[in-house]
């Protein structure tokens, strides 16, 4: 017997229509669920029409015009968790994935996440509860000027697809997620560099900074990390196809060279 969820869902592009009809369904009935149906089938992420995205074992909630939290991510998430840090800073945080899931694996954790879109901070508020802190603003500027030069983490998921390569990415990303979260400049890089310029000041001396990057471009987010003063290495997880910079500031250095970057591989 022919399901035509499962058949308009397949239609309209969805490679797991049997699964996705199968979450729609739970979600909902009738007219609500046609309304869900309606938005999956418009090319809207299925995380967003459900309002949730699960890593790792954990849920966190995602809205429309949210940039959707990928798997790779949870690279980030496990460095931060491996630094057992006492002060965590998450920015271009979204809806906070890093921070959150952070938060719930170290007790006595102070974090504080911060965006300038205010749009996905409603759920980064509900992800975080009262775990945390959430700040609108650009980068570092919204955040307490108390946590300049104690933060032993500092990170990052800042957008790093290239502007001319928007064009070319699925319609999920391009057209439902803010352009905001994925425009990163010419070479895809701007924020790192930036946030690489300001973490000297925010990190406490041996404090760590975690990027979110590409295989193609972190060489280059690494040197930015480098020009910065800060000891650079690239870290690879291939089961994730994650892919980030862990770089570990040093003021005791006074002419900074850490010398190329090293790298580090993850297996499963």
């Amino acid at each position: 017997m022919t399901d035509s969820l499962v058949e308009r869902l397949r239609s309209a592009g969805c490679v797991f229509a049997e699964e996705e009809a199968q979450l729609l369904r739970a979600e909902a009935t009738g007219a609500r669920l046609d309304e869900l149906v309606a938005r999956r089938v418009g090319g809207e992420p299925l995380e967003t029409v459900l309002g949730r995205v699960d890593l790792d074992g954990e849920r966190l909630q995602v809205t429309a015009g949210c940039f959707v939290p990928r798997r790779r991510t949870l690279l980030l998430v496990r460095l931060a968790v491996e630094a057992r840090p006492s002060v965590l800073v998450e920015v271009c945080c979204g809806v906070a994935p890093v921070a959150a899931l952070a938060a719930r694996r170290l007790d006595g954790l102070e974090v504080h996440a911060a965006d300038l879109d205010p749009v996905p901070l409603v759920a980064a508020r509900v992800n975080l509860g009262d775990r945390g802190r959430v700040h609108e603003g650009d980068l570092m500027a919204p955040l307490p000027a108390d946590l300049q030069g104690r933060v032993d983490v500092l990170v990052a998921n800042a957008p790093y697809v290239p502007t001319a390569e928007i064009a070319h990415m699925p319609s999920e990303a391009r057209l439902h997620e803010p352009r905001l979260a994925l425009d990163g400049g010419a070479d895809g890089l701007d924020l790192h560099r930036r946030i690489a310029h300001a973490a000297p000041g925010w990190l406490r001396p041996g404090g760590v900074l975690l990027i979110e990057t590409s295989e193609r471009q972190a060489r280059a987010t690494a040197a930015a990390c480098a020009e910065a003063g800060l000891a650079a290495e690239i870290v690879r997880d291939d089961e994730l196809d994650a892919t980030a910079v862990r770089a570990v500031s040093d003021f005791d250095r006074l002419t900074p060279d850490p010398g190329p970057p090293h790298f580090r591989s993850i297996t499963p």
